[in-house]
């Protein structure tokens, strides 16, 4: 009987555990793994960086949890079943996966969730074509300083154009004075 309660209390744990990773997450990428070496999941986990952990779960133990955190898994929670748990940059996370299994055919994106939204594979190897969170923030402060200075040389110009139409009317008028 006891080996029983130590079996549940563990499911327990794991629950808890998969359920805070999910909470935790700004995304997850649910994938099959099977047909992939220690070493390549190994390869796979440093690939992913730091603001990812890659980890085989249990389907039934995963929909409990997913439950639990609100999220929708259920739909790829099928065959052997690893997650990845992304606190970082999901694109960056997603490249990683992408760019992983280009190399490595036997680990397959099932699926996954971001922020809450449930994502087909499709939807996943989408956002892994998405340009990073820091690459899109250097162009957007690129271009938030090239209107200002745009605009600024617009509203120089403005009075040395004044300027100087009012110097041509000014000769202008010289010369039709001069010439009556």
């Amino acid at each position: 009987m006891a080996t029983s309660n130590k079996v549940a209390e563990d499911k327990v744990a794991a629950v808890e555990e998969i359920t805070t990773k999910l909470r935790n997450s700004n995304a997850a990428v649910v994938t099959s793994y099977v047909g992939l070496s220690v070493a390549q999941l190994q390869e796979l986990r440093r690939s992913l960086g730091e603001n990812a952990q890659y980890r085989v779960v249990k389907n039934t133990l995963t929909q409990i949890a997913a439950k639990e955190a609100g999220v929708e898994l259920d739909e790829h929670l099928e065959g052997s079943t690893a997650v990845a748990f992304v606190t970082g940059d999901p694109v960056e996370a997603a490249k990683g996966l992408r760019d992983f299994a280009k190399n490595n055919p036997a680990l397959v994106i099932k699926g996954g969730v971001l922020e809450g939204k449930s994502l087909s594979a499709d939807e996943i190897k989408k956002l892994a074509d998405l340009e990073s969170r820091e690459v899109l923030l250097a162009k957007l402060a690129g271009a938030m300083k090239a209107k200002p200075s745009q605009a600024a040389a617009v509203f120089q110009a403005l009075p040395s154009k004044f300027v100087r139409t009012a110097e041509a009317l000014r000769a202008k008028q010289a010369e039709q004075g001069g010439a009556e």
